[in-house]
């Protein structure tokens, strides 16, 4: 690898890191199963088929509450029989989804560590000798050039984790600005809202006070 893709995956890694951190590894979970779900048609089948059975099970028990076991016994005794086998069918499929699903999510989680933390740490660990950046000569007092070296970067240059730690500095003030100024349009955009609810409450009501006077 050369010293310009390094800077780059070392930067893309730690945008993972940000997009995750910030998302959640549960949404990230949720999407990867959905996806998966997705593309294997068998587990995607499988919960249509639990949702058709949870609503006929749904359906048989209203039919059952509606339906008096004294005066319609035969009718009553049916539907317990039909209810009883689909709610049986329903409980061993939603037993089987959730294997599937925590499964998943045990192997999806390993996947993403070592797809995110366990590559960061092999990059760094791997490019811990070598320089990212070379500072101008003498611009840094000594031990402030030692200190972005560590840990083993030649002495005058950026390192792979100070560089590491920089980018996931920078990625998280620009998370942290946006997420702000989001906040800010949405309280903007709600309290116009408000506003102009207000005025069309308002309205009808002056209307009626221009009425009154007049008569």
């Amino acid at each position: 690898m050369t010293p310009t893709s390094t800077i780059l995956f070392v930067f893309l890694v730690q945008l993972s890191l940000s997009i995750i951190s910030t998302i959640g590894a549960q949404k990230v979970n949720d999407i990867a199963w959905w996806f998966f779900t997705l593309i294997f048609t068998s587990s995607g089948k499988n919960d249509k088929e639990a949702r058709k059975l949870r609503s006929e099970v749904v359906r048989l028990s209203r039919e059952m509450k509606a339906t008096s076991a004294q005066d319609n016994f035969a009718k009553w005794a049916r539907l317990r029989r039909e209810h009883d086998k689909a709610k049986e069918a329903y409980d061993k499929m939603t037993r089987n989804s959730s294997s599937t699903r925590s499964s998943f999510d045990s192997i999806f989680s390993k996947l993403r560590w070592l797809g995110t933390q366990g590559i960061n740490f092999i990059v760094n660990s791997t490019f811990s000798k070598q320089a990212m950046f070379w500072l101008p000569k003498g611009w840094l007092p000594h031990s402030a050039e030692w200190v972005l070296s560590l840990p083993r970067a030649p002495l005058g240059s950026i390192s792979v984790n100070v560089w590491a730690l920089a980018c996931g500095a920078v990625i998280a003030m620009i998370t942290e600005g946006v997420a702000a100024l989001w906040a800010l349009r949405s309280k903007a955009a709600d309290s116009s809202k408000g506003q102009m609810q207000k005025e069309k409450i308002a309205m009808p009501g002056n209307g009626l006070g221009q009425e009154k006077k007049e008569l």
